[in-house]
């Protein structure tokens, strides 16, 4: 059974995105810089091609690859946090799933372009990101560990199609980039602490510059088709979510995992 409970931000539904100011305490935010700045530097040293090549974030932070099993366990504690979690269950209107997690960096470049995009275009063609602008949700909870330039994303995009012009830049058509500027987009900076929580499906593009290291934490809808973008080496054990202070995502998404098995 999922843990389901009926709040869901009216800001957050209308805009697509919330800014929480000062979301986490400055001992949770060194905590937490102390171990991505760990993660950053050992992802370096073992993806320097790609981090070259142009690679902006890495993914899959959980996973028992990288990070010592008590650097894991801190983070699965902060994850599972009163702090995280009561954000997470505004903006949801029953049973979130925890999906992923991913650390943003600037490029290696610091001439390299930003893009304008949806998550979904990656995976999905046109008719299916249409349809997902009503399908099930995926959201970024970026915490920010240091001031940085942030998001610049469209307002309201979560939930309405392109226009030609957005379609155009974000697809790079008719003589236009993914990195020009639209009109009606708006800029969010964070400082440390801060917690920007924004839909995967709307218009958005990352700012680069001041060295940022954020860290978003992915949460969906309980649907079965979004078990795919699931790491299974992800999740924690019993143990771990014994230590949680809400593992109500994490119980969610072993939930779903079960059911779609059976």
């Amino acid at each position: 059974m999922f843990e389901v409970h009926q709040a869901v931000n009216p800001e957050y539904e209308r805009d697509g995105y919330l800014r929480v100011a000062g979301a986490f305490s400055s001992a949770e935010i060194a905590q937490l810089n102390t171990l991505l700045s760990a993660y950053y530097s050992a992802w370096i040293e073992t993806n320097e091609e790609a981090f070259r090549l142009g690679a902006i974030n890495a993914a899959y932070l959980t996973a028992p690859d990288i990070l010592s099993p008590s650097q894991r366990e801190t983070l699965f504690q902060f994850l599972g946090s009163r702090a995280l979690m009561a954000q997470v269950n505004a903006v949801f209107d029953s049973a979130p799933c925890f999906m992923n997690t991913q650390l943003f960096f600037d490029p290696a470049d610091p001439a390299q372009a930003n893009y304008w995009h949806r998550d979904p275009q990656y995976h999905l063609d046109e008719c299916q990101q249409r349809a997902a602008l009503t399908g099930p949700e995926v959201v970024h909870f970026r915490i920010a560990t240091k001031h940085e330039s942030g998001i610049e994303l469209v307002p309201g995009s979560h939930r309405r199609w392109d226009t030609p012009q957005q379609w155009s830049v974000r697809m790079g058509l008719a003589g236009r980039q993914p990195a020009d500027d639209l009109p009606g987009s708006k800029r969010i900076a964070l400082e440390p602490g801060d917690l920007l929580i924004f839909s995967a499906n709307m218009l958005h593009r990352g700012l680069y510059g001041g060295q940022r290291l954020a860290l978003d934490v992915l949460f969906c809808d309980p649907d079965p088709s979004l078990l795919e973008f699931l790491s299974r080496h992800c999740l924690p054990g019993p143990e771990a979510i014994a230590k949680m202070d809400m593992p109500s995502a994490f119980l969610n998404t072993l939930a779903l995992m079960a059911d779609n098995h059976n």
